[in-house]
């Protein structure tokens, strides 16, 4: 199992300290930098100094690193249009030498639309929205240079676009989709993703939405071992007890309930529940760290963990 940082700057993190954190994932030799898509904090975080832009970020980063994969889980469908979106995807992969990870969703958080005059459909038109914008955003990538695309959608229409730019990677980068729904989830995967995550589940739950998903393929005709399956967790993991409770409590959750509800425990523990995961079918796992200045933590996850898991 190959693990990947997963960082939530709505809750309070500037460029400086995802900057810091991307260099020491690379440095710890992390898999990949991952970051949310949101506007505004959860919980009792304040989310000082604000959000920070997800692309404008990796854009940044793709410039400061130089072997870390570079990603979103995931992009919210409703903050961009699909065309500017593709141009930007496609120029943080030209700007990282192809190391770009493409998460989209179709956007969840109410708040942060009200907050910030982004409208907020109803859940199936947003999944609509969704479903137009892969079309549009694989069709883009894909249409040779020097030809045109156009798209007539119930939500967008294009009309003799250039399709450019391209990305570096070839078809395209990958796409992650994720979430435990039964119905259109597991079907825009099968259409479209090269990657299917389940965020926040027990590892019977991610396994059981992992067979869904499966099944969305083999419906359509696809075979499911061209998709790449993966877990999203939070981790909390100490060398005692005592560390592992300043550490739960930096980031206001209690031990036992991470302990049900997450990775938390020694580096020996932690590892026996991504294997848990690992026996379900997940080949990477997304470690939610949620305290950005203790990069101690992303070492010692790296340091004892990660090699548990060769």
């Amino acid at each position: 199992m190959r693990l990947r940082v997963f960082t939530e700057p709505q809750q309070g993190a500037d460029y400086d300290t995802l900057l810091a954190v991307a260099k020491a994932a690379e440095d710890l030799g992390y898999e990949a930098f991952f970051r949310s898509d949101h506007y505004v904090a959860m919980g009792d975080s304040n989310g000082l100094p604000g959000p920070t832009d997800t692309w404008i970020t990796l854009g940044a980063l793709a410039r400061e690193t130089s072997r870390i994969r570079l990603g979103t889980l995931v992009t919210s469908a409703t903050f961009r249009y699909p065309g500017p979106l593709a141009v930007a995807v496609a120029q943080v992969d030209q700007m990282s030498g192809g190391r770009v990870d493409f998460g989209l969703g179709s956007g969840w958080f109410e708040q942060e639309h009200t907050a910030y005059a982004i409208p907020f459909p109803p859940l199936g038109e947003r999944f609509d929205r969704f479903e137009e914008q892969l079309e549009i955003i694989t069709g883009l990538w894909g249409t040779p240079v020097g030809e045109t695309f156009s798209y007539s959608g119930k939500h967008y229409q294009i009309v003799d676009s250039p399709a450019l730019p391209k990305p570096v990677q070839s078809p395209r980068p990958p796409i992650v989709i994720g979430g435990q729904g039964k119905k259109r989830t597991p079907n825009l995967t099968a259409r479209f993703a090269d990657e299917f995550n389940v965020p926040f589940s027990s590892p019977e739950a991610t396994g059981a939405q992992f067979d869904v998903v499966r099944a969305a393929c083999r419906d359509l005709g696809r075979d499911p071992g061209e998709l790449k399956f993966s877990a999203a967790q939070i981790v909390v993991c100490g060398r005692d007890d005592a560390e592992i409770a300043r550490r739960a409590a930096a980031v206001g959750r209690e031990v036992d309930e991470l302990r049900q509800n997450g990775l938390c425990g020694t580096p020996d523990e932690v590892a026996a529940k991504l294997r848990q995961f690992a026996d379900r079918g997940a080949e990477r796992a997304y470690l939610q760290f949620l305290d950005l200045s203790d990069l101690d933590h992303l070492a010692l996850v790296a340091e004892k963990v990660a090699p548990q898991l060769v």
